[in-house]
């Protein structure tokens, strides 16, 4: 049977790991060999639709797949009607801090929002306005009058007292004032006010800096900041599910940047903060979120920086001593991911010629036994067994696609017997991504 792609999805899935990156849409194409991990996103989703939280750590080398997971999961989650962000770790964003790196966290995971209609992020606007129309809607049939006539004062007093209503529902720090502004979003918007509707905006995204400034455009004494934004992803936490959403996936990618915090006493109090989110996840102290962290070995199990570092993470995160390559336990918090076998590749590049040839409008005839020559060729170079990637295969075979179709007249087997991939350039590209301590 014939896969059906669309022209928008093969262009991002090429375009994307030409570049060494994961694709943000289309990725269903090229899942392979991650039918247990896709089972256990499978439940865990459906425990948070049912009301309870998870926490999940994906755990690998550069390359091993843990960025393909996390878009995976927003793939999935999208189509059942979570809402879902989408945010990584840097230098300048971290759980905790006192200088704003972590509202910056916040910030970034608030702007990343997507939903099933708006999957490239910055939907919060688009999910305001969606339930606004159906307060107004609601309001308006059960006080008998129309919607043309919204915009009367004592219709749209009607309207703010049902949303104030509604997300009082929401009881975490800040919810009250988390009521008010959407309430005034809604002002905004009946208004035609999109001035109010910005400061609103600005508002829920932390960016206000000073109080004062809050007061001044939406009479609200308090702002987002480092303290109290974990208690406002908690809002929105419940904020989503009244709104008939699922639940709120969050997938925080690059973990290793607070593996490489160099002060030992910002590092732990990042990990405290994970922690702390681990701990109301398993005891049901909030619902509905699906928390997601991408990051590797050492951001895992190294004893002096990373998450084993931390004594009381370290006990709740080692895993299943009973475990080997060939028994998983994928209902544990910690999934390491296991290199895909060659077979599992050898199928991922045939889909790969499939969707490049889809993509491109063309035929470029490389047969099952050219395509295993290339894996050959590429597994034959000294010491490429140990330090190869799903990734960098990838890359190397759309490359090798790319050179056929610009050039037809080309040797396939020239090309396979050119490929180089010397151990030292390799290793010096992981060196990069340690830090030298």
């Amino acid at each position: 049977m014939t896969t059906t792609y669309k022209p928008k999805e093969t262009s991002a899935i090429i375009n994307a790991l030409s570049g060494g990156v994961v694709p943000s849409i289309g990725i269903q194409h090229i899942t392979v060999g991650r039918s247990k991990e896709v089972e256990a996103i499978m439940k865990s989703l459906s425990d948070v639709e049912s009301g309870n939280s998870v926490v999940r750590f994906w755990i690998g080398d550069f390359g091993s797949g843990k960025s393909f997971i996390l878009n995976l999961i927003k793939n999935v989650a999208l189509k059942k009607n979570f809402v879902v962000a989408m945010a990584d770790f840097t230098p300048e964003t971290r759980l905790y801090s006192s200088d704003r790196k972590a509202v910056a966290m916040y910030t970034k995971i608030i702007d990343s929002l997507s939903i099933q209609v708006k999957q490239e992020g910055n939907a919060l606007p688009t999910i305001l306005e969606k339930w606004i129309e159906k307060v107004m809607v609601d309001v308006a049939e059960k006080n008998n009058f129309s919607l043309s006539d919204v915009k009367i004062e004592k219709n749209r007093i009607l309207i703010e007292n049902e949303i104030i209503r509604i997300t009082n529902e929401i009881s975490e720090i800040g919810g009250y004032d988390f009521g008010i502004v959407i309430s005034k979003y809604f002002s905004g918007y009946i208004t035609e006010n999109s001035i109010l509707m910005k400061y609103a905006l600005r508002w829920l995204r932390a960016e206000y800096t000073a109080k004062t400034d809050a007061r001044i455009d939406l009479g609200i004494r308090e702002i987002i900041n480092d303290s109290n934004y974990y208690d406002m992803l908690k809002n929105f936490s419940k904020f989503f599910k009244i709104l008939g959403y699922s639940g709120f996936v969050i997938n925080l990618d690059e973990a290793v940047n607070l593996y490489k915090i160099s002060q030992s006493e910002m590092r732990n109090k990042n990990y405290e903060k994970i922690l702390a989110i681990y701990n109301d996840c398993l005891q049901g102290k909030i619902s509905g979120i699906f928390l997601n962290f991408g990051g590797t070995q050492d951001f895992l199990m190294n004893e002096r920086r990373g998450l084993y570092s931390y004594q009381a993470l370290k006990t709740r995160l080692e895993g299943n001593k009973f475990e080997t390559n060939e028994l998983r336990d994928y209902s544990q918090p910690v999934l390491k991911l296991i290199p895909l076998t060659h077979d599992e590749i050898f199928v991922l590049l045939t889909k790969l010629k499939e969707i490049y040839n889809f993509n491109y409008q063309i035929n470029i005839d490389l047969t099952n036994e050219e395509i295993r020559k290339f894996m050959e060729s590429i597994w034959n170079k000294l010491g490429s067994e140990e330090l190869l990637t799903p990734r960098e295969v990838i890359k190397e075979f759309i490359n090798i696609m790319s050179i056929i179709r610009q050039n037809p007249s080309t040797s396939k087997e020239a090309l396979f017997q050119q490929i180089e991939l010397e151990k030292a350039e390799i290793l010096d590209e992981k060196i990069d991504n340690i830090e030298i301590i």
